[in-house]
Order: C-alpha cells, then structure tokens, then sequence
C-alpha cells in the first residue's frame, strides 16, 4: 500500500510540476496582452466572422477574450454588450458553441503541443471547426426558424484582481488547486486499472474506438479530457507520451477529439448558465467534434508517414 500511494504522489507531481512548467510562463504573457489591452486589436480581426455566423460585430470582442484569456474572462464582459444589444437564444448558443470549441489557446495549445500534436494543425483544426459549427447551426436556427427568441442571462461572474498582488494569490490558488484535481484523477484511473472497470469500460466504448480506430490506453485518459478538460486529460497524455506507452497517432486522435470537445459537464452548464441551448453546447458539438476525428482517423491510412511527421504530430 506504501508503494502504491509513493508512486501515485510521484506520477501526480511529475504531471503538476510539467502543467505548472506550461503555465506559469502563458498566464504571465496572457496578464501582459490584457493589462495592454491588446485583445481589441484580435477582436477587430474577428469582426467580420461574426456576420458569418450571425452574431452582431460586438460579440468579437467576447470571443477573443475567450480564445486569448479563458472562457470565465470572456463571459464577464458579455453582459454589459447585451445590455445594449440584445441577442436571441439562436445567437447565444452559436457564440457558446463557438467559445466551447476555441478557447483558452495560450495554455491549452501549448499542452497538446507538449504531448506531440503540431500545434499549427490544432489551431486550425480548433478556430475552423468552431467557425465551420457555428455557420451550420446559424443555417439551421435561420432556416427553421429555431429558438428565435430573446435569451436570458442568469450567469454574474466576477473580474479576476485586477491588481498584482491579488492576482498572483488567485493564480497561486488555481495551479495548488490543479494539482489535487490531478491527484484525485491519477488515483481513480489507478484503481480503475486494479478493479478491470477499465476493461470493462473499453467494452461498453468498443463500437466508437472502431470508428476513431482509437487505442484502448488512450481510452480513459481521453475520457477525462471529454468530461474534465483538456488540461487535465493533456497534461496526463504528456507523461504517457515520455514513456512511449501510447501510440503517437492515438494521442494526436485523442486529442484532437478534446480539443473539438472537452470539459463536457462543466463547460455545458456554465453555458446553460448564460442562455445557450443544448441542442448547440452538447449535442451539435459532440456530434460535429466526432465526425471530424471520425474523418481524420479514416484519413490518417492514407497519409505518408513523412506527412504526418511534418505537419500533425512529432
């Protein structure tokens, strides 16, 4: 049992300490860009998109944020736009559907590109299928006249400090934070392993890792980053792609597949929380997030190897 638990708060802290390696030094660029106020600049950039899928120019600005920050930073200035400008349940969930998609890109890149994946190809994969979804569901809202209603915003979230001091306490409480979330995760795949519930699992999964021709030592950790995140399911695949346990291509499917879809329970119900529809935020996202690996695992068979080296994973 010693054993056990010294070899459980080994792996957690090898995996905290290559998270914290990540992102200590992107939350301090991302503290730079938004104390400078830079964010507008990609926020114009992003103007023009917005009447592709529907959305007034205004909400730019809430999408940058969340693709530079995080989601938590982007959804607290987006009531104060939609004071002004009031948005139906049809554009809140195309612009949640789009966050979910491609967000946090600073820190959640830079941890699959840890693991292997190019970063170049994720962030193409990440930017263009949130924009890709988005249009699609602004056809379907539009044409069938769905959910063409005034949204309610029942979400009051709070600034992040904005002076040093109490910024540095707040980032300090999240990574200590991170690091037990790891723990408790290490620990349940651990036992999961030791109980055959994983067996089981990749059982029950068996008709979906035919489709995405998906590794079952890939499985439970791609689970995790479905319904946990992809900080945490990455940061798990980093120290299992040291060690050469996973193939390289079940990583890069793995996750490829979180970065399209992840954090599936909290995401969603932070999103319910602003007026976002399911049928959006889960169902389409799901769906549109499994056929593109779907796709992309079928494609990979036909790919040269020297490809795949130079342009989807190392």
């Amino acid at each position: 049992m010693l054993k056990f638990i010294k070899k459980i708060l080994k792996d957690s802290i090898l995996t905290w300490y290559e998270l914290l390696k990540i992102m200590i030094p992107v939350i301090i660029v991302v503290k730079i860009v938004v104390s400078l106020d830079l964010i507008k600049y990609i926020a114009q950039a992003l103007k023009p998109i917005m009447s592709l899928v529907g959305l007034p120019g205004s909400m730019g600005i809430v999408w940058a944020t969340c693709i530079i920050n995080n989601i938590y930073a982007g959804l607290v200035i987006l009531p104060s736009l939609t004071e002004t400008q009031s948005l139906t349940v049809a554009q809140i969930t195309i612009l949640a559907t789009m966050i979910l998609i491609a967000h946090s890109f600073p820190v959640e890149l830079k941890i699959v590109q840890k693991s292997g994946p190019k970063l170049f190809f994720q962030f193409l994969c990440r930017f263009l299928g949130a924009l890709v979804l988005g249009i699609i569901l602004n056809q379907i809202y539009t044409k069938f006249n769905l959910l063409n209603y005034k949204g309610e915003f029942l979400l009051n979230l709070s600034h992040e400090p904005a002076d040093l001091s109490n910024w540095l306490i707040y980032q300090i409480k999240n990574l200590i934070y991170i690091y037990f979330i790891i723990l408790f995760l290490i620990l349940t795949i651990k036992i999961l392993e030791k109980t055959k519930i994983i067996s089981l699992l990749n059982k029950l999964l068996e008709p979906i890792i035919k489709i995405l021709d998906l590794g079952t030592k890939a499985i439970p950790l791609t689970i995790i980053g479905l319904t946990m995140g992809i900080s945490y399911g990455g940061a798990l695949l980093i120290q299992e792609s040291k060690k050469g346990i996973i193939p390289k291509e079940d990583i890069f499917k793995s996750l490829t597949l979180m970065g399209l879809s992840h954090s599936i329970i909290e995401d969603t119900l932070l999103m319910l929380l602003i007026g976002a529809h399911v049928s959006g935020i889960l169902v389409a996202r799901f769906l549109f997030s499994f056929l593109v690996v779907a796709i992309l695992a079928k494609s990979l068979k036909y790919l040269s190897f020297n490809f795949k080296q130079k342009y989807l994973y190392i």
